[in-house]
This record gives structure tokens, sequence and C-alpha cells, in this order.
């Protein structure tokens, strides 16, 4: 009889699987495909790179808007280049008339410039009537001053500082016959007493203002201003020749008297004898 059991050894046997022995298995690294020397046909073929298109320049920052300035060329009645007449300075031309911030306010100024004495100076234009300033004298005032030198020197018995202070004011008054009539007073002529020295300086200074402003008016220059001053002084009576002429002028008037008298006494006679 057949062995019943060796059977279930040999399914016993046959149900175990064998055990798998392990395999060494080496990674597989993917290769890459050697490239292939650029032949002259693959470089011709091959489409040329566009240029790389260069970026535009930053634009430049915007300047600051400058505020254009108007011209003013006239205010109260005043115009650019024209002369007027500064009175504690004398003669001036208006350079221009421009408006400056001065202390947070805009003001506008008059550029006044005085030649002869190297200086500028800049005047509101809304204080023009508070200094003085004003336009040259028209040729009758010119002639009025001029006709004023002819006449009798008019000297105060005062203190002489007292009327110093009395000239001065008159020089920088502006006013050209007030100018005019301490140049009349101060004037010295050769035949009489030299001056002192405050005296010869007010005369220069009140000669000097009157002779600018003559000048400008009559379009001359400044020494035949002065030569025309002299002329016009020179017309005038001195204090000398003055009280010669009163003294003459009472002989005359006694002379008058004794006529009258003697031809009243001649009537007389006349008539006694009639």
């Amino acid at each position: 009889m057949p062995n019943k059991t060796a059977k279930p050894a040999a399914k016993a046997t046959a149900a175990k699987p064998a055990a798998a022995k392990p395999v060494n298995v080496k990674p597989v690294t993917a290769k890459a495909p050697a490239a292939k020397p650029a032949t002259k046909a693959s470089v011709a073929a091959a489409p040329a790179k566009a240029p790389v298109a260069a970026k535009p320049a930053a634009k430049p920052a915007a300047a600051p808007k400058v505020e254009e300035k108007k011209v003013v060329t006239q205010r109260q009645g005043f115009k650019a280049n024209e002369f007027v007449v500064y009175p504690a300075h004398g003669v001036g031309q208006i350079l221009a008339i421009e408006e400056q911030e001065i202390a947070g306010a805009k003001l506008e100024l008059f550029v006044i410039n005085f030649i002869k004495d190297k200086m500028t100076l800049r005047v509101p234009t809304a204080k023009v009537a508070n200094v003085g300033m004003r336009k040259l004298s028209d040729p009758a005032l010119v002639k009025k001053a001029l006709e004023t030198l002819k006449g009798r020197a008019r000297v105060k018995r005062t203190m002489w500082s007292r009327r110093a202070q009395e000239y001065e004011a008159k020089i920088n008054s502006g006013d050209i016959v007030a100018i005019a009539e301490v140049v009349r007073d101060l004037y010295r002529s050769e035949s009489q007493p030299e001056q002192s020295y405050s005296e010869r300086q007010l005369y220069e200074a009140a000669l000097d203002r009157l002779s600018r402003e003559i000048a400008v008016v009559q379009h001359s220059t400044e020494t035949e201003a002065v030569k025309e001053i002299e002329a016009q002084l020179a017309k005038s009576p001195r204090r000398a020749s003055a009280k010669a002429e009163a003294a003459d002028g009472e002989a005359d008037t006694d002379a008058e008297g004794d006529t009258d008298d003697t031809d009243g006494d001649d009537s007389t006679v006349a008539d006694e004898a009639a």
C-alpha cells in the first residue's frame, strides 16, 4: 500500500516557496547624449539672435519753472531812465523799477543812481511822497532861481549855529529856489571877507545841488552851469556897495530938498518984486 502520508509531505514541501536569493541590482543612470559638433551648415541654419533692445534712458528731471517777472517801467508818475531830485542827495537817475522780497513782504523799489557820489539808492515806490522825491524843475523855475541869485543877500543877525541849521534845511528841502537863496547869502566876492570853513562847506554843497539840476535841465555840463551861476552872482549888489548906494541915496534926497527950497525962495522974491 502506498504510503498515504507521503503526499501530504510532498504537498507540504511543494507549498513552501523557495526563498528568493537577493539580487544585486545596479542603478541604471541615463546617459545624456553626447553633443554633436556644430557643423558649418548647422551654424548657417541657426537663426541670428535678435539684438537686445537698449533700455530707454531715464528722463531728465524737469527744470523748475521760473516765474517771468514783469518789467515795470512807470510808477507814481516816474519812469525808468528819468532824472529826478532826491532831497537828501540831489539829482539822480532812475535805473529801474524792481520788485524785492523783504521780511516776507514784496516791495516795489525805485533804483536810483547818483553818478557823482558813486551811490545807488533804493526807494519804495509807496514812499515817494514821504521822502520828497520830485521831478526836475521846469525851465521857468530854473530861470526864477537864477534871478534869485541877483538879489541882495539877506543875513539874519543871529548866532551862526542857528543860521547854519536853517541853511542846511534849505539845501535838503530839494527846493531849487531855496537852494539858490543859500548860494546867494553865502557867496563872497574877492572884495569881501573870506568865509569860515563851515560857511564854505555849506556854500559848496548848495552850489553843487544847484549846478547839477541846472545842468540836467539845460542839457549842459556842470562846469557851464557853475559859470552861469557865478555870472548871476556877480550882478548882485555887494554889502559894501549897498552901503555906498544907501549913502548916495540919502545925499540925493537932501540935494533935492535943497533945490525945492531954493525954488520956493526965488518964487517968493519974484512975487514981492511984482
